[in-house]
């Protein structure tokens, strides 16, 4: 499989990310031992030289991999023209054991690689770089997670065989009682919907009071309720959004919404959702940063920026989510 065009764009990507990640190590070593902001010596001169470049590298390099979980889940639907059982990205992704591993370790990459990126923002926003330390040495560990995210990728592809049989979304997502194939189906749709929008509410008004001022504690738990919604809104997709959007009650994909003729309504909703919850959770983790040097209002400015962002998102999700729901209720469905 890979020859298909969709996997060569894949490890193109996996690759190009790899020789930008692979400069910037040496880099990250280098600073974790020699870096003196108080020198001015020939090797401390070059280090900041290099270390403009090599972060530049990496940010565009952890900024494709991020993009490259959309590429992934286009490939994923891709791939199930050419299976058989497969009417959509489920099918594909179980066609073998590597595609949901590969699928959960790019989905902790957009927030684990989003992060590295905040970091060197606020690091280039003070002459002194207090968080040059810091953010490579978060590069290094986070190498290991860059590199099973590509091998992961890698081994889905190259295990794909276009002759298996393997399960589409009506039996992996199946309501049907008793046949054990969803953990989610035994959940009560209304239930889940007044969680979802209990949690959605609350949110907001915390979101809206952090506008004003933003005590540590009060973004501490801005950010554990993002999480939380963050999982209540994915089961909330798969229990009962998504079977509004395909008007279809036992219909319960979370991956036929990206199809076009949903009019890729599913991008709409789950980029909302991963953008407002990495905006909701990323303000309470720069706050240990802001007594380095330089970047309390850095600190500050980046904390009202991702409260307002994620106010702004959990809206448009919350009102995408909504949209199929209300119409089916005011054109007349159940009471």
């Amino acid at each position: 499989m890979f020859l298909n065009s969709w996997s060569l764009a894949l490890t193109l990507v996996s690759l190009i990310v790899l020789v930008l990640t692979a400069v910037a190590v040496r880099t990250a070593v280098r600073v974790l031992r020699f870096w003196d902001p108080g020198s001015d010596d020939n090797r401390q001169i070059r280090l900041e030289s290099e270390t403009w470049l090599a972060s530049t590298l990496v940010e565009y390099g952890l900024g494709f991999q991020i993009v490259s979980l959309a590429l992934f889940a286009l490939a994923a639907d891709h791939f199930c023209k050419v299976i058989s059982g497969a009417m959509c990205a489920t099918g594909a992704l179980n066609a073998n054991a590597f595609g949901m591993p590969a699928l959960l370790i790019k989905l902790a990459g957009v927030f684990l690689y989003g992060f590295w990126i905040v970091l060197h923002q606020l690091d280039i926003s003070s002459e002194s770089y207090p968080l040059v330390r810091v953010k490579y040495a978060y590069l290094l560990l986070l190498l290991p997670l860059l590199l099973c995210d590509v091998a992961l990728q890698t081994l889905y592809i190259g295990h794909l065989v276009p002759d298996i049989i393997t399960s589409c979304c009506a039996v992996v997502f199946s309501a049907a009682r008793g046949e054990g194939h969803n953990l989610l189906a035994t959940l009560d749709q209304t239930a889940v919907l007044r969680a979802f929008y209990a949690s959605g509410f609350v949110l907001a008004a915390i979101g809206l009071v952090l506008r004003r001022r933003r005590p540590a504690f009060l973004l501490w738990l801005y950010a554990g309720g993002w999480a939380w919604f963050l999982c209540l809104s994915l089961v909330a997709i798969i229990v009962a959004i998504s079977s509004y959007i395909y008007a279809m009650p036992f219909h319960r994909c979370p991956f036929c919404i990206l199809k076009p003729e949903y009019h890729y309504i599913g991008f709409a909703l789950y980029a909302t959702l991963l953008l407002g919850s990495f905006f909701g959770m990323a303000g309470a983790l720069v706050g240990p940063f802001r007594g380095r040097p330089g970047l309390a209002p850095a600190v500050e400015r980046f904390q009202k920026m991702a409260v307002w962002s994620s106010l702004l998102l959990l809206a448009i999700f919350v009102a995408i989510s909504s949209y199929h729901y209300l119409l089916y209720r005011i054109l007349g469905g159940e009471s």
